[in-house]
């Protein structure tokens, strides 16, 4: 996209030669100092072993063999006299656990924000995205013939004027909405986080909510927060079991469990769902959030303790989808950080 394509960069708050400065500058009321780590380091949770003989099509690479798919990355950072519960960090539709990291424009991301927050923090990619590798092996039985076009996986990647709408930085792309808080400047930086994906080639459950469940086993007392197209994950991973859940945090959820299903996995571990602005604007997300309501309304009469929290109600106006990367990010992680302690790790006491 051209410069002359895009009239929000005027509503930028640095021009493009500041922003590397701005880049370098901690944002006002963030932790500061050296961050201090006891131990870090990744791994895999889940997946199987498949044999194939559509690997390749390729001459230099053997077409038939072993390989292991629907594994879960997992990075994590634990800090020293860690204090806090686990949290788990789960990105949505076309991203990757890039989401949490480093914003666009150079701000801290909510990985290291929590880990200065004395929280052993767990970052993964989804199965089949970013370091997850995909099962690409039906897309090669139909390059070498062995299975028909109509059987290629539904693969697929979001458009940037697609994204901006449903990211909800404006209506359509390229408006932008009153007072919206992504820092445009970068934009850029915020296409390159996105990748191909390959989740409607997936069974359901998706294998990635296995993975946390045995994740969650691991760590115990973990709080799982899932953000957009992974919002419903930890609850599906609660219907499995819910050891080592200790909350569930479902920032702009692609939707909620029914209200009119089964709760009981939900009645004894609080719940939050997390929604910025402009939400009731958008007919795409609008009907989620009313859905969410009615679940988190059904949660509470039954017994359980959630709660459906919209920031413009608030005081904290202006958040797009992506409000873990707004110019505002950490105030809304500080403000979701006092409800952690308050709510679950109060109930843990």
């Amino acid at each position: 996209m051209r410069s002359r394509n895009r009239p929000w960069m005027l509503l930028a708050a640095c021009g493009s030669l500041l922003l590397a400065a701005c880049a370098n500058q901690p944002p006002v009321g963030s932790p500061t100092g050296p961050l201090v780590i006891d131990k870090q380091g990744s791994f895999f949770v889940g997946g199987r072993t498949i044999k194939s003989d559509t690997l390749s099509t390729l001459p230099a690479y053997v077409a038939s063999g072993s390989v292991a798919v629907e594994q879960m990355y997992v990075h994590y950072q634990v800090p020293v006299g860690a204090k806090g519960l686990p949290l788990v960090l789960i990105h949505g539709c076309c991203l990757t656990g890039k989401t949490w990291e480093t914003t666009p424009d150079g701000r801290m991301g909510w990985d290291e924000y929590f880990v200065r927050q004395g929280h052993p923090v767990y970052v993964i990619d989804q199965v089949s995205r970013g370091r997850s590798a995909a099962n690409t092996t039906p897309v090669t039985a139909v390059l070498a013939g062995k299975a028909p076009a109509t059987a290629t996986p539904p693969v697929f990647m979001a458009s940037q004027e697609s994204a901006w709408a449903i990211f909800r930085f404006g209506a359509e792309y390229p408006k932008v909405f009153p007072g919206m808080r992504y820092p445009l400047a970068a934009i850029d930086e915020f296409w390159k986080q996105m990748v191909p994906d390959w989740a409607p080639t997936l069974p359901t459950p998706n294998p990635t909510v296995p993975a946390l469940s045995e994740l969650a086993g691991r760590l115990g007392n973990a709080v799982l927060i899932s953000h957009s197209q992974s919002g419903i994950y930890p609850f599906q991973t609660a219907a499995l079991s819910t050891r080592g859940i200790a909350g569930i945090v479902a920032i702009e959820p692609a939707g909620c469990p029914s209200a009119t299903g089964d709760l009981k996995p939900y009645l004894g571990v609080p719940l939050l769902v997390l929604w910025g602005d402009y939400v009731e604007l958008v007919p795409r997300w609008a009907p989620r959030l009313k859905a969410c309501r009615e679940f988190v309304q059904a949660v509470n009469q039954a017994g359980g303790k959630a709660e459906n929290v919209q920031l413009p109600d608030l005081g904290i106006k202006g958040n797009s989808h992506m409000l873990m990367q707004d110019d505002n990010s950490l105030q809304v992680a500080d403000w979701l950080q006092g409800w952690i302690v308050k709510h679950v790790e109060a109930a843990r006491r």
